[in-house]
């Protein structure tokens, strides 16, 4: 028996193709391959949506499934109606890449261009299954720029710091125009620095021929007090007591894998700039950046009752004018 389309996406006949699209969308991110790797039911589901919406998408085919009916299928295959290829204007290996597992994304700008996106989201969720939801996590909408493809949206998304170091999943609300929001999911790879670039295969805007745009996504950090990125190095303002920079200290603070202990030299100032080794972001030549960690030295709330004769004593110890560079 010939596939009903139109219960394939859901819909009644007298759907509009505002919600022929809604429903093509809704579906093609439930049964994506990429987020059903071995799921063949999934894959085969997704392809059946795409057809679907290939044909009611366009208002000639749809027109001629209305009139044909389960016969459509055998005029569109037919010789007088089409090929043996499939629908015209998608070709799904094209679509989501030719090598084994589909490529949910794209990483480029700066990335290694031997690195698979798919090799990049396997890493992801085999290090960490982390999902990241907040306000924060949003987009801002812009069509397509004057260089992308057709149907190409393309949209900024803000995370935290611990998503672009390990990776992981993260749910955004994207701005679609005309006040509608569409709620979606990304996984990030880890060590995507701000600025890269993430291709969404498929999630775009609706064009001619029946298939869709890519959503384009630049992935940037959301503020941090203490924390920002510079190239490939994490840049870490650390507070420390009086004490600490008096007499030296040896603290615990967060990198890549866990914390590492640093050690703060005797009599350190406040911006000194103490760096660990490959403890950054991976860079496109495969090594990583350092983190680079700046003390701050602290002052205490209150001085502790007794010692405020003791403290102008330190006085003494400045044998130079701390201000003589400060003029121009």
């Amino acid at each position: 028996m010939a596939e009903d389309y139109y219960k394939t996406l859901g819909l009644g006949r007298t759907a509009s193709p505002d919600e022929i699209a809604k429903a093509y969308r809704s579906l093609a991110r439930k049964y994506h391959p990429d987020l059903n790797p071995d799921d063949a039911k999934a894959k085969e589901q997704f392809q059946r949506v795409q057809v679907a919406y290939d044909t009611l998408h366009d208002a000639e085919k749809r027109k001629l499934y209305d009139q044909y009916g389960e016969g459509y299928e055998a005029y569109r295959n037919g010789p007088f109606g089409g090929t043996q290829s499939g629908p015209s204007g998608f070709d799904f290996r094209e679509a989501f890449g030719n090598s084994e597992g589909f490529q949910f994304f794209d990483f480029f700008q700066g990335a290694d261009p031997g690195a698979s996106a798919t090799g990049d989201s396997t890493r992801s969720r085999s290090r960490s299954r982390r999902t990241s939801s907040s306000p924060d996590s949003s987009s801002r909408y812009s069509p397509q720029s004057p260089s992308a493809s057709p149907g190409d949206v393309t949209a900024e998304i803000s995370v935290p710091l611990r998503i672009i170091v390990e990776g992981g999943e993260v749910q955004f609300k994207l701005n679609r125009g005309n006040g509608r929001t569409e709620d979606l999911s990304v996984k990030i790879p880890s060590d995507v620095a701000p600025g890269k670039k993430i291709r969404l295969r498929g999630l775009g805007d609706p064009i001619r021929g029946g298939s869709n745009g890519d959503l384009i996504l630049t992935i940037q950090m959301q503020p941090h007090h203490a924390v920002k990125i510079n190239g490939n190095n994490i840049e870490l303002k650390l507070p420390i007591t009086l004490s600490e920079a008096v007499y030296g200290a040896k603290i615990d603070v967060p990198a890549l894998r866990g914390d590492v202990t640093i050690r703060i030299p005797i009599m350190c100032d406040s911006g000194k700039r103490l760096r660990v080794k490959g403890q950054g972001l991976k860079g496109p030549d495969g090594l990583r950046g350092d983190l680079i960690v700046e003390p701050l030295i602290q002052l205490p709330e209150e001085i502790p009752e007794g010692l405020e004769p003791n403290i102008k004593e330190f006085e003494k110890g400045y044998k130079t004018n701390l201000r003589d560079g400060i003029r121009w």
